[in-house]
């Protein structure tokens, strides 16, 4: 496929702020923007959108892409044009979407679908972890709401259909309990509930859903104490409190239970969970092999516009695999109706795919989903 024609505007995600989309020979691709971003996390744009989209737009190709790995091809011509050392100095949100753009276009060019271009025996469908109930960064409407980010839930069920089917009960059921009015921008629940009110609530669909958390640690945590509404806890009181959750609430996820820097304190969290980073590791090579080193984690968050480069977050995967990490394939709180996380969810055989319950920006990634599951039937 040769690249014929490239052109980046700008359009708005689901919280009604401006993000990037790029189409190549009539295929689009957009990116997500993040609300709460790890520090180490790569920049949305070089300098600005407006920088970007202009960069892209002046972009000339005169070689052929044939399959995914191709796109090192691009990643080194972008590099030489904008004299980087590193091509994810381009931006994250730039070089994913202009890369997306480019396997979509190539899958289109050889009549095959997304995913197909990342694995063609692909065949594990990724259960989803659904955000039921805000609370943190997310959540606005309540003066006084969780400290946690997500209270998520992990459906059970043979199919992904039945595990979609399950999740969305309890998401309703869930709603009508609270007595909720609103939902925050990935279309959580938002309550004034405590973190354990929250969570004897959930306990009561553990036959269809077991509990998530992502507690997003560095938002709460200042001057060496995690900052909660009616007490503060060191590192050492905050482990101790995270494992008693973990054995009351028979948690299967907890993601980001400490702060982004204690790779150490990471290790002394239960591994009877799945103990995700995310802030921690903020889909980065060199975090994640430290992850490893110290032993932080046994699950990671792949963000792909938290890195932009595709062909890294290929190397995500397969280094997580390699270790025996779960891999859990995400979302941005402002999402696009694009639908290609899902095809890169099953193409990298993610274990999980992280996109929210509720809202049509969330919707299309499931049922695409579904979708893929139909047919590999």
């Amino acid at each position: 496929m040769h690249i014929k024609e490239v052109y980046a505007r700008k359009i708005k995600d689901s919280r009604g702020e401006e993000t990037i989309e790029v189409s190549i020979n009539r295929s689009k691709a957009s990116s997500p923007s993040g609300k709460s971003k790890g520090t180490h996390e790569t920049p949305s744009y070089y300098q600005n959108l407006d920088w970007n989209i202009k960069a892209i737009n002046l972009l000339k190709f005169d070689f052929s892409i044939q399959e995914f790995q191709d796109l090192k091809k691009v990643e080194d011509h972008i590099s030489k044009v904008c004299d980087f050392s590193d091509v994810k100095s381009f931006g994250a949100n730039a070089l994913f979407a202009l890369e997306s753009a480019i396997l979509k276009a190539l899958a289109r060019s050889k009549k095959k679908q997304l995913w197909q271009i990342i694995d063609p025996r692909a065949r594990k469908i990724p259960t989803p972890l659904g955000n039921a109930i805000g609370g943190g960064a997310h959540s606005e409407d309540f003066a006084i709401h969780p400290v946690f980010q997500e209270f998520l839930l992990v459906p059970k069920g043979k199919k992904f259909k039945d595990k979609l089917r399950n999740m969305n009960e309890v998401y309703y059921k869930l709603g009508g309990l609270l007595k909720a009015k609103s939902k925050n921008d990935e279309g959580a629940w938002q309550c004034g509930q405590s973190e354990e009110e929250i969570l004897d609530l959930l306990s009561k669909f553990k036959f269809k859903a077991r509990i998530g958390l992502d507690i997003a640690a560095s938002s709460f945590y200042k001057n060496g104490k995690y900052h909660y509404h009616e007490f503060d806890l060191d590192a050492i009181e905050q482990i101790k409190y995270i494992n008693n959750l973990i054995e009351k609430y028979d948690l299967f996820y907890v993601e980001d239970p400490l702060n982004e820097e204690d790779f150490i304190g990471f290790k002394k969290i239960k591994k009877r969970s799945l103990i995700c980073g995310d802030d921690l590791t903020v889909t980065h090579l060199e975090r994640l092999k430290k992850a490893i080193f110290f032993d932080s984690v046994n699950a990671m968050i792949i963000k792909p516009n938290q890195n932009g480069s595709l062909l890294e977050v290929s190397e995500i995967f397969k280094i997580c695999k390699e270790n025996g990490i779960k891999t859990i394939l995400s979302h941005r709180s402002g999402e696009t109706l694009d639908s290609a996380l899902a095809d890169y969810a099953f193409g990298f055989q993610a274990d999980y795919i992280k996109c929210g319950i509720s809202t049509k920006w969330r919707e299309v990634k499931l049922s695409r989903l579904a979708e893929i599951e139909q047919q590999i039937k």
